[in-house]
């Protein structure tokens, strides 16, 4: 009598078993991704969720009998690709859009606070000794702003010459120029302390208080000439969107930064993966408002001349900014 023998389990005889329904599930999958859904019967509708558990169990014996790698790896992709099909429904791009901006973008600005309130408060202290050292020694503005910034702006230059730069009718070579610059700059800034962020906030607190710093020994021209607050309107009208950029994108990056410093009873990879999620959301709104500032800059920069209107647009903007992150998205009994 000869001794029952039992069939090997090999990749060969697996894939020969199960590979139809796969290559049925990636035709119905292909037919969706490129056409529509529609394109589908409703036969081939009831058969997609079949062939996608039919699928993950194939995954799991696969996975669980340690099969060749690049097996698993198709099972895997095949899974992924069916259940965004069956389970995540395609939003259209105009909800997505109004979802984000109704929602999405000034949760994520509120998610981030008190990182944002630090950057506030290490930008303006900065701020104030970057003015001070200024004032206290002149050759401290050689060292914070470099000579194409400052374009003939200092401590040497003369009230006319500051007066003009701020009252004065627009020149290609002018206050236009030294606008352009400083919107370049804080572009990369803002870009800069969001991305460096990971490496403990450390960067992110060093480029924002170099920012800050900036910003005070150009007052420091200024101000002796009694020309501060014609400096601080002019600023301001484009300044309080993109400063307020520049603060969100730092708060972003000491979102980062605290997670993988301190990510609590998760590991340090999911604390960060969360927190990058919420900082890449308000990131995308970033964009936006520098938008906005450009085009403050490109236009009512050279259209209003005035303290007084100047002020007004600069003051409307930020309390408009204020509004929409502090109101934005909240649902009935939210705080």
């Amino acid at each position: 009598m000869k001794p029952a023998t039992t069939p090997f389990f090999t990749t060969r005889n697996f894939r020969a078993e199960r590979e139809g329904d796969w290559a049925r599930l990636e035709a119905l999958l292909d037919i969706v991704e490129k056409r529509s859904a529609r394109r589908l019967s409703s036969d081939e509708l009831v058969e997609l969720p079949r062939l996608y558990r039919a699928t993950l169990s194939a995954l799991s014996i696969a996975r669980e009998t340690s099969l060749d790698a690049s097996l698993v790896g198709y099972l895997e992709s095949l899974a992924t690709r069916a259940y965004f099909i069956l389970y995540s429904g395609r939003t259209p791009m105009r909800r997505q859009l109004l979802g984000f901006f109704a929602r999405g973008w000034p949760r994520a600005v509120r998610g981030m606070v008190p990182e944002i309130l630090l950057a506030l408060a290490l930008f303006a202290a900065s701020a104030v000794a970057g003015y001070a050292l200024v004032v206290a020694d002149p050759a401290w503005f050689a060292g914070i702003v470099d000579e194409g910034m400052a374009s003939g702006r200092n401590m040497e230059a003369s009230a006319a010459f500051l007066r003009d730069t701020l009252y004065g009718a627009p020149k290609d070579s002018g206050l236009e120029v030294f606008a352009t610059q400083l919107f370049t700059h804080n572009s990369q800034i803002s870009i800069l302390v969001f991305a460096l962020g990971f490496a403990f906030g450390v960067p992110t607190m060093l480029l924002l208080a170099s920012n800050g710093a900036l910003m005070g020994a150009f007052f420091a021209v200024y101000v002796p000439h009694g020309l501060g607050w014609g400096l601080l309107g002019w600023l301001s009208i484009h300044g309080t969107t993109e400063i307020f950029a520049i603060l969100i994108s730092a708060g972003a990056g000491f979102h980062i930064g605290r997670a993988v410093a301190f990510p609590g009873q998760r590991t340090r990879m999911a604390a960060a993966s969360e927190a990058g999620r919420r900082a890449a959301i308000a990131m995308i709104g970033v964009v936006v408002m520098l938008l906005v500032a450009g085009l403050l800059e490109g236009f009512a920069r050279q259209l209003v001349r005035t303290d007084e209107a100047r002020f007004a647009i600069a003051l409307t903007m930020l309390a408009g900014w204020v509004a929409y992150f502090a109101f934005g998205g909240r649902t009935r009994g939210q705080g």
